[in-house]
Parts: C-alpha cells; structure tokens; sequence
C-alpha cells in the first residue's frame, strides 16, 4: 500500500497513524495482483530493453516471446515478484507511517509530511525485501539460457549466487533500488496530489472547491495515472540499477559495478539515449502499479470500512 495522502486539517491535534493488519493485507493482495497480471510483463520488457540497450520496444517483446512465449513474460515472477509483492507494500506502510509522524512533530506540513514519508518507506523497501527479490528477478531475464541453465532453477541460481559472493552478491545494484524507491513514491505522491489538483481546478467551479466536492472514480485513476507516468521521470536510474543486476556479458564490462561505474559505461556504449532504454514499457508498469495501489487501495479500503 501506501501511506494515507488524503489531505488534514494542519491545525488537527497530531496523532500517531495506528498500523492496520487490514490494510497491511490489502496491500499485498494487491501487489500480487498487480504484479501478476500487467505488472510482471512490463516489468520484463522493461528489463530487456534496460539491458540490450539495442534492442527495440518490438524486437524486445519478439525474443521475449522465443524465450517462452507467454510465460516468458512472467519470468521472476515465481517465487521473487511474489516475495516482494506480498512484503514490499507492509514495509512501505509501516515505515512510511512512523517517518510522516516524525516529520509533523518536527513542524513539517502533512503534505511535505507525506512525501517525506514515501521516499523514506521507498529506501525501506529496498533495504528489506526488494534489493535481492529485484536482483533476482533481473537475473531470470538477462542470464544465458543454453542446456544446462535450462535445468538450473532460480532458486538454485539464487543459492550458487549466494555461495560464491555472500550476501552482496545476491543484493547486486541494492543502492540503486533505494534511490529508485525513494524518487519513486516521493514523485507518485506528490504528482498524484498535483494532478488532482489540477483536475478538480479544471471541471469544478469555484463553489463546489469551497465545498469540497470529491473527484469522481474515473477523474481520480486518471490522476493516478498521471501520477504514476509521469513518476517515471527517474528512467536513468532505473537503467543504471538493471545493468549493475545484469547477467548479461559483454567484452569490456566492469566486473564489479558502481553507481558511478555502471553510468560511465552506459554513457560511454550509448550515449544519453541509453539512460532511457525502456521508459515506455516502464510508464505502462508506472501507470498500471498507481492505479491498483493509489485508487484500487481506496476503493478496497472503503469496501471493508463500510461492512465493518
């Protein structure tokens, strides 16, 4: 899930947010599914693309295709994508909750609050559950699938991974992951709040913003989408955290990537264009994540509220 952006009465007493059991399974449950239907095909063309910077928005979907056909699209998705769509959303939660608390008691606005609160429980995330379930996840796509891979399964990839180079090994490009997460939400909370804005300033008059009149279903998955598209502003660095993961080899390649290593090569092989090797099946994975997670989690919320 997220954490709750509705916006406050800044002059409100502070009160700590309680952690939801309810909402903590919800968000999983939708992370699953998001994950498993939409989610995990853009999420691999988007890995493909980010790591054969040569290839094509079709070409990329033609060899993933050869590689399985349909299934080759939901490559990492069983056991990693699962293990961090059922964990990653109770961890943004909880932390994410205590990190906007702290942030009003030291004087921050609920807004400023909120996003302070996203990015922080974005690099949580990272640090818990996605730096080795987005490792992995990588691994399933760019490593060499000849005979004898084939019969290798990923989780047995994950323990030679793990016995050969520890736990660094298996949290590969982990740094990268944080800065994701946290210009991530911090971006989707923020550019959601502006669409809305902008939406409710567009279609409502001046007499119903007084009044506060919500925005309907349709207007706010369209801010949603806004928000989650336009997050994906941050494509660089997404390209930077794919190649630090990649099984991929290439003459020349740094065995041992940084940061600062792994965006000199890409710089260096294809120029500013490779930074934003695929950002259009990423807007797709943006568009889609935002919408089940910001308004289906509303929507999933106000079911159970009301039959409580």
């Amino acid at each position: 899930m997220g954490i709750d952006t509705t916006p406050t009465d800044p002059n409100a007493p502070l009160a700590k947010k309680p952690i939801s059991y309810l909402n903590l399974a919800i968000g999983a449950g939708l992370n699953i599914f998001e994950v498993s239907t939409l989610g995990q095909p853009f999420e691999v063309v988007k890995t493909h693309m980010a790591a054969n910077r040569g290839d094509t928005l079709p070409s990329s979907v033609a060899k993933t295709w050869q590689r399985g056909g349909v299934f080759g699209f939901y490559q990492g998705l069983i056991p990693w994508a699962w293990i961090e769509a059922a964990t990653k959303g109770a961890v943004l939660l909880f932390a994410a909750s205590e990190l906007e608390y702290q942030a009003r008691l030291l004087g921050a606005s609920p807004a400023a609050a909120g996003i302070l609160g996203g990015m922080g429980g974005g690099i949580a995330q990272a640090y818990t559950t996605m730096g080795f379930c987005t490792f992995m996840k990588t691994v399933e796509v760019t490593r060499h699938k000849d005979a004898a891979a084939a019969n290798r399964s990923s989780v047995q990839v994950a323990r030679e991974i793990f016995a050969r180079e520890g736990i660094r090994g298996i949290n590969k490009g982990v740094n990268a992951v944080a800065v994701r997460q946290c210009t991530n939400w911090g971006s989707r909370f923020g550019l959601s709040r502006i669409a809305e804005d902008v939406i409710r300033k567009t279609v409502h008059t001046d007499e119903e913003r007084d009044r506060k009149k919500a925005l309907t279903p349709g207007q706010r998955i369209l801010a949603s989408a806004l928000g989650g598209g336009l997050s994906c502003w941050n494509q660089p660095i997404e390209v930077i955290r794919v190649e630090m993961q990649s099984q991929v080899k290439t003459a020349g390649r740094p065995e041992k990537m940084t940061i600062g290593l792994a965006a000199k090569w890409i710089y260096q092989n294809n120029g500013l264009k490779g930074f934003y090797r695929g950002v259009t099946p990423r807007i797709g994975l943006g568009i889609w994540q935002t919408v089940c997670m910001v308004f289906g989690g509303d929507q999933v919320k106000a079911y159970f509220a009301k039959r409580a």
